[in-house]
């Protein structure tokens, strides 16, 4: 439902995986990784149709076209430049100069090619849903009150039937299982903790992971009373932990928070470096977790009666019954 650029959290975002990347070493307490890629090119047949969308502040850009007789988007994206590759990048880049007055000079630099990678997303299958997704669209505040949430909100989601069998692989580690940081196997109370699909795993700077509950009845926000106290607890705490032991970030570095509305109906949860704009973490969508931990304490059924705010785009669905009603 909600936002652009969340490539780990697109609603059924099975990832394409035949060009995966098939080694991933985490041998350094930075979690900086080593790659191995397949030779074969699956997006040399990629024909393009048309560009979504682009963003020259994100340095990404979201096409759509056909990968043999299936639709597909691809999504590329410049990928940050990192402090210890800065040596290689003075020595083995080529510059040519554009301009030059007095003390000032601008080059165009093209870089060694193994420092000038593209990070790509493959949606394939994709569908209308998807297209939809990642064209530009003017979005709306919307305004949901406890009762809206019942009478709107809900029936539209269990109408939808929003897949979300790509969690459960990882559930059950059916998927990514060699991606997993950390896991607490309790059904109660535990999760599993993996990066985003957002964070390539090359620097800490825009550090991201995603830590997705055991338990499979509890869709967002609107679901949690005090008796989740325990499992919100527990991922706060353990999540925490297991990032200042995996990458030595401390937690007074990180932002940690719930969507909503959430781009897939299982309940999961943000860990993003404080410092890095993650999309979505805006104060329209994004709930801090320590926040909402608070909210139960004080109210058991806090988020069953609270209004809650959110954008959705114009060609949302949800958006459409909210105007039906005359709620917009």
């Amino acid at each position: 439902m909600a936002d652009t650029a969340d490539k780990r959290e697109h609603e059924g975002n099975e990832p394409y995986q035949q060009a995966k990347k098939v080694k991933r070493d985490f041998d350094n307490g930075r979690g900086e990784v080593k790659e191995e890629f397949e030779s074969e090119n699956i997006l040399s047949g990629f024909k393009p149709a048309s560009v979504l969308s682009d963003s020259a502040r994100e340095k990404n850009v979201f096409i759509h076209g056909k990968l043999g007789d299936q639709e597909a988007v691809v999504i590329l994206e410049k990928t940050p430049i990192r402090e210890d590759t800065l040596a290689d990048m003075f020595s083995g880049s080529r510059l040519k100069l554009e301009m030059k007055n007095d003390i000032y000079s601008t080059y165009q630099l093209q870089p060694p090619p193994h420092l000038n990678e593209i990070k790509t997303t493959v949606v394939c299958p994709a569908t209308e849903k998807h297209v939809k997704k990642y064209q530009r669209q003017e979005r709306f505040l919307v305004e949901e009150t406890g009762e809206d949430y019942e009478s709107i909100t809900l029936p539209y989601i269990q109408k939808q039937s929003f897949s979300v069998q790509w969690v459960h692989n990882i559930l059950e580690k059916k998927a990514e299982a060699e991606r997993v940081v950390y896991e607490d196997p309790d059904k109660k109370v535990g999760f599993v903790l993996l990066p985003d699909f957002k964070w390539d795993q090359k620097q800490l700077d825009d550090l991201y992971l995603i830590a997705i509950v055991h338990q499979r009845d509890i869709k967002s926000l609107r679901d949690l009373t005090s008796e989740h106290l325990p499992l919100l607890q527990n991922i706060d705490q353990k999540g925490k932990e297991a990032i200042l032991q995996r990458y030595g970030l401390p937690a007074s570095k990180l932002r940690v928070y719930l969507h909503y509305q959430p781009s897939y109906y299982h309940l999961h949860v943000h860990f993003t470096a404080l410092g890095y704009e993650a999309p979505g973490c805006g104060v329209e969508r994004a709930h801090l977790l320590t926040d909402v931990i608070q909210n139960l304490q004080l109210d058991p059924q806090y988020y069953k009666t609270r209004t809650l705010y959110f954008p959705l785009r114009a060609d949302d669905g949800l958006f459409s019954k909210f105007k039906e009603v005359e709620r917009l």
